[in-house]
């Protein structure tokens, strides 16, 4: 089905649900609306919010944006109040906030991995999509990603870097990636890196293609086998293994390899759930967030997707912009 037929039935669907409840359709949302979001958000969250409080100008969207993995650890073991927790890595979500502080995961948006440069990197004018492993283990080449225990993107670069030995069948070449990487040269978050690439203190970054591609940067795109943008390859994907840091001190769990897929959430208290609704209502229509998300660079699932568990306990409002789907 075409992205327009399914994005106008999509649309259809909300304007049903709202002919069918006509005093949910005339409340207005009002106040704050905290959002806690990947960083790898920023861009697109920043224009819909923009649009957003442009439909619902009574309602002040306060956005907070960071390592997925950070972001739903503030909710989770910090306490701090939020209403909506959007992240690059939907299982983060399903393993810090359900069940005890969210009760659904909607599956959102896609990506891949890509290697960012800019013209002030070294071997800029030589690097491509075969040699850029050979580039990134040269003396003197300085190059980074975020941090795995804080950040999908972090470990997903590092699920990058394995899955990369095995498909070109270099034994020991993940851990001469590491040996060539400082562990300085590891930030917070994936966005941090960017000005570290535009700034020449950094020669190469691994980012997500969204990001690259908001922040008009340079960048390498590889095979499918390692950009984990390819859900057919999930089998192969899972070959790749992280341990990161778990919920307490002293514990950890490993991330296996999956295809990228975000997910989002609303928190079950939510100091603002009329708010949170409409904002994800516009999030899920194809002619509004998930429009810009598309248009940003950044895939999105049309209908968005949930588990039938998820269906159940989603708010009424939102349910006819969503699909079942595993």
């Amino acid at each position: 089905m075409s992205y327009r037929i399914t994005a106008f039935m999509a649309s259809l669907a909300m304007a049903l649900v709202l002919l069918a409840a006509p005093g949910a359709a005339q409340a207005e949302p009002s106040g704050k609306l905290i959002i806690f979001h990947a960083g790898s958000l920023s861009v697109p969250f920043a224009a819909i919010e923009k649009n957003f409080e442009a439909k619902y100008p009574k309602v002040d969207v306060l956005r907070e944006a960071g390592g997925s993995t950070k972001m739903a650890r503030m909710i989770s073991e910090v306490g701090k109040p939020a209403d909506i927790m959007a992240s690059a890595d939907y299982v983060v979500i399903d393993k810090t906030l359900i069940p005890k502080f969210a009760s659904w995961n909607v599956r959102f948006a896609s990506n891949q991995m890509v290697l960012c440069y800019t013209d002030k990197s070294k071997f800029a004018g030589e690097i491509n999509s075969d040699n850029w492993a050979d580039i990134l283990l040269r003396k003197g080449v300085v190059w980074g990603h975020s941090d795995p225990n804080l950040d999908p993107a972090g470990y997903r670069s590092l699920m990058v870097l394995q899955l990369a030995e095995k498909f070109y069948k270099r034994p020991g070449l993940y851990d001469q990636f590491l040996a060539n990487r400082p562990e300085k040269n590891i930030r917070p978050k994936s966005v941090e890196l960017v000005s570290l690439l535009e700034s020449g203190h950094m020669d190469y970054a691994w980012e997500y293609l969204s990001v690259a591609v908001q922040h008009h940067l340079k960048y390498v795109t590889l095979d499918n086998h390692l950009n984990l943008g390819d859900s057919t390859l999930d089998a192969f994907y899972a070959s790749a293994k992280v341990k990161v840091t778990g919920k307490k001190p002293g514990t950890f769990i490993d991330r296996v390899g999956a295809s990228i897929t975000y997910g989002i959430t609303k928190i079950d208290k939510a100091p603002n759930p009329e708010a949170a609704d409409a904002f994800l209502a516009y999030l899920f229509d194809p002619e509004g967030g998930l429009k810009i998300l598309k248009e940003m660079g950044q895939p999105p699932f049309v209908p968005v997707r949930t588990t039938e568990a998820g269906m159940a306990k989603m708010p009424a409002s939102l349910k006819p912009l969503v699909t079942v789907a595993p």
